[in-house]
C-alpha cells in the first residue's frame, strides 16, 4: 500500500475516516485534509481510474493487521504424520503394542501412516500385509477414521487412518 507522499497520481477518490465518500480531489489538496486531520492518506485500490484513497491511522491500521494475522495463526493447527512399521508375520503381543502405539498418536490428534514391510519372497504373500492392516483398522475404528485403505507402493503396504471426529448426538 501507498501512503501520503508515495501516491504520486494527480487525482484520487477520496473516502474520509468514517467510510463517507468526499468525491474526487487533487492529492495534494486530500494529503492536506489528512494532515488537518491527523491522520493518513492511505491508497486502497490502486487499480481504479482515479486510484481510490482513504483517509485513516495507517500504525494503527496495520498493528490491528497484525493482531488479527497472528490471531489466525494461533487458531490454525498443524496435523502431525506419525509412521507405524510392522511386518507381515509380526507376533500378536507385538502386534498390540503397534495397536496401543497408534491409538496414542491419535488421541494426540496426529494422522497415522501404518505401513507393513515385505522382504524377500514375503511379497508373494500381500493378503498377510492386508489383513494385518485390516485387523489394526478394525481395532482402531472407535479412535479413527480410514483415510486410506491398503493399498500396495512397491515392497510396502500403506494404510492411512486419521483421528476420528468425536460428534456428540443428543437424543
Amino acid at each position: 500500500m501507498r501512503v501520503n507522499e508515495r501516491i504520486r497520481v494527480p487525482e484520487v477518490r477520496l473516502i474520509d475516516e468514517n467510510g463517507t465518500q468526499i468525491g474526487i480531489v487533487r492529492t495534494s489538496e486530500a494529503l492536506q485534509i489528512a494532515r488537518e486531520r491527523g491522520l493518513d492518506l492511505v491508497e486502497v485500490q490502486p487499480n481504479a481510474v482515479p486510484p481510490v484513497c482513504r483517509l485513516m491511522d495507517y500504525g494503527k491500521y496495520r498493528y490491528e493487521e497484525s493482531r488479527r494475522e497472528r490471531e489466525s495463526r494461533k487458531r490454525q493447527r498443524t496435523v502431525e504424520l506419525k509412521e507405524i512399521r510392522m511386518r507381515p508375520r509380526i507376533d500378536t503381543h507385538d502386534f498390540q503394542t503397534k495397536v496401543r502405539q497408534a491409538q496414542q498418536f491419535l488421541e494426540d490428534g496426529a494422522k497415522v501412516k501404518v505401513t507393513v514391510l515385505f522382504r524377500g519372497r514375503e511379497i508373494a504373500h500381500q493378503e498377510l500385509g492386508e489383513r494385518l492392516l485390516q485387523r489394526m483398522a478394525e481395532q482402531l475404528r472407535d479412535k479413527a477414521s480410514l483415510d486410506q485403505p491398503p493399498h500396495l507402493e512397491g515392497r510396502t503396504m500403506v494404510m492411512l487412518l486419521s483421528p476420528a471426529q468425536t460428534t456428540s448426538t443428543s437424543g
